[in-house]
């Protein structure tokens, strides 16, 4: 079990529970919360992260991406923990146990989700496998931002609201933009096996001095979304995340400094930590300015 668990990648899981959160607590900031939607948003949120995880972790091996020279978190299959055979059934199981977990969504929000339910998936798995995986040609980035960020944000507010909003979609940007930054670590570590392998990453692309700036914009876009939903409620609480934005810089700058593979597994770690501590503030912030005037978040 305790390889099944390490396989999954626990310290990425705040990219799956973070979104989830966001949309529930702007849902409940409109006197709509729906505790059983959001519980199963929460599940296929992190089966598909999950899903994401194992085929990541199966097709590197296959592709030769994940080799004794790189130098990060452990992978299964390539050090042997799993075998491939019963890591390629876990990702078919993780992946239809999301689908049937999704459908729980369609009395909340109509059949139309069974295509963004399919499309999540088809996405995860596409993301390291396929005749085009997403992470071997730049467009992991864009993957991450968006089914972590801006879908999975608003179809948590909608199915538990029925409506779609500015507000949700204001900080699902940020959740996106901070979420991507568990990605350009990675890939800012991986830069020297990513190459070598062909997987063409934007870091792999556009070299390691883009990723260092791809890291601070993100942040910074998380700062500016805190900073104008604050001003458009004119209250201070909602940028509380701007402190982790701050913190968030400084890991950035550690990186270009320390940028030997060896150094950036715990950086990888304090990045999932600031997307969490960001949420939280947020959701902080919402929950005072909803205590303290009376009316929802708007």
């Amino acid at each position: 079990m305790n390889r099944w668990i390490l396989a999954a990648r626990p310290k990425t899981l705040p990219a799956a529970i973070a979104p989830v959160a966001m949309g529930s607590v702007l849902a409940w900031s409109h006197g709509q919360f729906e505790a059983l939607a959001a519980l199963i948003c929460l599940v296929f949120a992190l089966l598909i992260q999950i899903g994401t995880n194992f085929a990541n972790d199966y097709y590197d091996f296959l592709k030769g991406a994940d080799t004794p020279q790189r130098i990060g978190p452990v992978r299964a299959v390539a050090t042997g923990l799993i075998p491939a055979p019963a890591m390629k059934m876990a990702i078919l199981r993780v992946f239809a146990l999301a689908f049937i977990t999704g459908l729980g969504l369609i009395p909340f929000g109509g059949w139309w989700l069974l295509a963004v339910g399919a499309a999540s998936i088809a996405s995860g798995w596409a993301y390291t496998a396929g005749p085009y995986p997403l992470g071997y040609h730049g467009l992991g980035d864009v993957f991450v931002f968006l089914f972590f960020g801006v879908v999975a944000v608003n179809l948590t507010f909608f199915v538990q609201t029925g409506q779609f909003h500015s507000q949700p979609f204001l900080w699902s940007v940020a959740l996106g933009a901070l979420t991507t930054n568990i990605l350009v670590v990675n890939n800012y570590r991986d830069f020297e096996t990513d190459r070598h392998a062909g997987k063409r990453t934007l870091i792999v692309r556009f070299g390691k001095k883009f990723g260092f700036w791809q890291y601070q914009t993100m942040v910074l876009t998380a700062a500016v979304v805190a900073l104008i939903a604050s001003l458009r409620q004119q209250s201070w609480w909602l940028s509380l995340p701007v402190v982790v934005c701050i913190f968030a810089l400084h890991l950035g700058l550690r990186m270009a400094v320390h940028s030997e593979a060896r150094n950036l597994n715990a950086l990888l770690t304090r990045t999932a930590i600031c997307l969490a501590c960001y949420t939280g503030l947020t959701c902080l912030g919402i929950a005072a300015l909803v205590a303290t005037t009376g009316r929802p978040h708007p």
